[in-house]
């Protein structure tokens, strides 16, 4: 993968695809700016050599153009970040776009609007890609929240230019993600929430090769109490989960590798805040109820564990945490994650929004703007948009 100390930017005009595919609220406003900041030391870094930008991102996933999906928020919000003046143009590519990108001076900066407006970018359409290129001298990398899919704004683009390289955050995204894997500091701990078993296979067996200890936290846990043979209520659990889950199961026992699933659990008559709630001693769920939270006895073992782990790697939430009385697990293990010794990498999704609702997004090692492509890469697959820069 190339990295910017490998290529000549200095006065040059530099196509950016950046990850400002932020949430935005009623009012159209960012709510979480967290992409747009990781994405600066790679813009400060370029309009310190002089450079021009041309900024590319999507925001959510439009079907055509769809004024709901505009870029402005993530424009003015940059600005408002930085005090850089960022013009918007009006579309993604066409004459007029041309036209501003060649008449940008050094420290100008245009922002296309969401490339997802153009039919042709999740194809991968050459033509888009060489529209793209004929916008700028050199192409610059830093979506690494995209580099999982090969797109014309960040694969095919590659074919048109000479020059191109990952940014700063696409660097250290992709070689923080792989050392952890490759040597991690003793011992390793993978802390594993969310819904489904099916959707973290491939982590959870990832891991299992090389992690000391593994836990298990959120929906995910009810495969396994099922395929244990514990009642589960109606704790959310898909039956396509349970033959996964006890196929992690005994290659956790085979392999020797310490895998912990919750001995209490939090919960509730219904997917509300305001249901009625109940803490549960045990894992055997009552018919009626479903389970919501991990316990106290498990929020404090797991903390204890994480303590002692020269790396902890955490992704997916242990509970409902967007839901005050069924936040306090979840809560737990990103103090824990947050205080952790060692290093401490969060896989974006869920996790990076729990960090952020508990105010900890600035204690850990490395806190992964990714989701997907975070996983995808712990899984060993290769993320396309990289294997372009190689």
């Amino acid at each position: 993968m190339r990295t910017l100390d490998e290529i000549d930017v200095v006065g040059r005009t530099v196509f950016v695809r950046v990850d400002f595919n932020v949430p935005l609220n009623g009012d159209g406003h960012v709510t979480d700016d967290a992409r747009i900041r990781a994405a600066l030391p790679t813009l400060k870094y370029l309009l310190e050599r002089d450079c021009a930008l041309v900024l590319a991102s999507h925001l959510g996933r439009p079907n055509g153009v769809d004024p709901s999906c505009s870029l402005q928020p993530a424009a003015d919000r940059l600005t408002e970040l930085t005090g850089w003046r960022v013009k918007l143009a009006r579309s993604v590519v066409g004459d007029e776009v041309q036209a501003i990108a060649e008449g940008l001076a050094p420290g100008e900066i245009l922002m296309l609007e969401n490339v997802r407006f153009e039919a042709g970018e999740t194809k991968n359409d050459p033509e888009l890609a060489a529209a793209y290129a004929a916008l700028a001298d050199v192409y610059v990398d830093d979506a690494f929240g995209a580099s999982h899919r090969a797109h014309a704004s960040n694969v095919g683009i590659v074919d048109h230019l000479e020059v191109s390289a990952a940014g700063l955050l696409l660097q250290r995204e992709v070689e923080t993600i792989t050392e952890i894997l490759a040597d991690p500091p003793r011992p390793l701990v993978a802390i594993v929430g969310g819904a489904k078993v099916s959707d973290k296979i491939g982590v959870l067996n990832a891991f299992l090769e090389r992690a000391d200890a593994i836990l298990i936290g959120g929906a995910m846990c009810f495969p396994f109490f099922a395929a244990q043979g514990h009642e589960i209520g109606n704790s959310l659990c898909s039956d396509d989960d349970i033959e996964p889950a006890r196929g992690v199961l005994a290659e956790a026992e085979q392999r020797g590798t310490k895998l912990l699933l919750p001995t209490d659990l939090v919960i509730g008559k219904e997917f509300s805040a305001e249901t009625e709630i109940r803490e549960l001693d045990g894992i055997d769920v009552p018919e009626g109820w479903m389970g919501l939270d991990i316990g106290p006895k498990s929020s404090a073992a797991y903390s204890e564990l994480i303590a002692t782990a020269g790396s902890a790697f955490w992704n997916g939430p242990m509970g409902a945490f967007e839901m005050e009385p069924f936040a306090a697990g979840t809560r737990a293990v990103a103090e824990a994650v947050a205080a952790c010794p060692g290093t401490s990498v969060v896989g974006g999704g869920d996790s990076a929004a729990a960090l952020a609702q508990f105010g900890l997004e600035d204690r850990v090692t490395h806190l992964s703007t990714g989701g997907g492509a975070t996983l995808e890469l712990i899984e060993g697959a290769t993320l396309p948009a990289v294997e372009a820069l190689s």
